[in-house]
């Protein structure tokens, strides 16, 4: 008898769900929340993986009926835009698989976050979500960062979307104004922004994978940023941390409270930290898998991912353990530092002639005489590339490799 997955939204790195399941002798159904992707993620959808597609239309129960007739094992979010039809799906399909109904926007509005880590005691930095800039001027003065360094950003953000810092003593009504009405990679309208302080660490990155409110630790990453102008997500490296580094033990401990706090009781969690001087704070956190060709970098440091870990829960009833790194892994990126055209992309070409020893993938998606964006987000990189190697040392080598072509990049401005 056939078995039956659905995926809400499989996009982005969801795209990654029809494969593993057909793998596993089960037939995945795609549900689309909306009849067309966000911009952002058009090229990742791929309609063809599936033989049902489904699509949301403003009735959940009506959706819930077509979905039934398949009786699935499991309705799995598939991206972020998932997150809200897809928990109110499987409250009508299979009440209980998933995360606590009651706090779906805690998992997905990093405000309605901030509230749900109040409510549970757990620390977390201070903040303010509104459209109204005498609101924010006020809160500031109340609570002691006026003239301070700031954060400004879309309560449905992602990808660093749209992610502004404010310098110590700048005006920050001009990033409010940015994000205030702005259409997010999302597709959806910011009705409001979120004016934050700043936060002073280094950032990680932590994926879980929980069965039954019991949460596996799936791998965590040092991020690495840098800023342009007043854009602080602009990613350089992603680098693997193992399991028992004192600070990732402590990341981990916050992380299992924070997941407790927005109800993530089933399935993928993906969760950025900076771990301050006064302990860690969150970012944000996700109910889906990590994106950006994170599965494919878990797999080569850990030798698994949060795609097999949901396959292995869903269709065997197996929770795997947490993580053991098998080899030095860093993921780095090539930016563009403004928008134009691509004169010199045979820069790389040594990634697969044996110039660079640690190589092991790349996503360089344009060549030379593509228009390429200014990156400023994890949407607009020229491309990422895999080092994997016994040694750190070995990555460093290489690593050095890439920046120094990175830097000889031309870009010839558009007219």
């Amino acid at each position: 008898m056939q078995r039956y997955a659905v995926i809400v939204d499989p996009l982005s790195t969801g795209r990654e769900y029809p494969a593993a399941f057909r793998e596993a002798g089960v037939e995945p159904i795609a549900v689309m929340t909306a009849p067309e992707p966000a911009p952002a993620f058009i090229a990742s959808w791929h309609p063809e993986n599936f033989e049902h597609i489904l699509y949301y239309e403003g009735d959940i129960k009506a959706l819930a009926e077509k979905v039934k007739a398949f009786d699935p094992i499991c309705v799995v979010p598939g991206s972020e835009t998932a997150t809200e039809v897809c928990d109110a799906l499987v409250e009508e399909v299979l009440p209980g698989t998933l995360n606590d109904p009651a706090r779906t926007l805690a998992r997905r509005d990093k405000w309605e976050m901030a509230v749900a880590l109040q409510k549970a005691g757990v620390p977390h930095l201070r903040q303010i979500n509104t459209a109204d800039e005498a609101e924010v001027a006020a809160w500031l003065k109340e609570s002691g960062l006026e003239g301070k360094k700031l954060v400004v950003k879309p309560p449905k953000s992602m990808g660093a979307d749209n992610v502004h810092v404010v310098e110590a003593g700048a005006d920050w009504r001009h990033a409010f104004g940015e994000v205030v009405g702005q259409e997010n990679k999302a597709g959806f309208i910011n009705e409001s922004a979120i004016v934050q302080e700043f936060a002073e660490g280094v950032e990680y990155l932590i994926d879980s994978y929980s069965v039954d409110g019991n949460h596996a630790f799936v791998d965590i990453c040092r991020y690495v940023k840098v800023q342009r102008g007043d854009r602080i997500g602009i990613y350089d490296q992603v680098n693997f941390v193992e399991h028992d580094d004192a600070d990732a033990q402590l990341v981990w401990k916050y992380v299992l409270e924070v997941l407790e706090a927005v109800g993530i009781r089933n399935g993928c969690g993906h969760t950025e930290v900076i771990l301050t001087e006064e302990g860690p704070r969150l970012l944000e956190i996700a109910a889906r898998p990590a994106g950006g060709g994170h599965q494919i970098i878990t797999t080569v440091a850990t030798g698994t991912n949060q795609i097999l870990r949901t396959v292995a829960h869903r269709v065997r009833g197996e929770q795997l353990p947490d993580f053991r790194l098998i080899q030095q892994v860093r993921g780095t990126f090539v930016s563009a530092d403004a928008h134009g055209v691509w004169k010199n992309a045979e820069l790389f070409d040594g990634l697969k002639n044996g110039e660079v020893p640690a190589y092991f993938e790349d996503g360089i998606a344009y060549k030379t005489g593509d228009v390429v964006p200014l990156t400023v987000d994890l949407f607009t990189p020229i491309g990422w590339i895999i080092l994997a190697a016994p040694t750190m040392a070995d990555i460093e080598r290489d690593y050095k490799w890439i920046k120094d072509k990175e830097s000889q990049i031309i870009i010839e401005p558009v007219a």
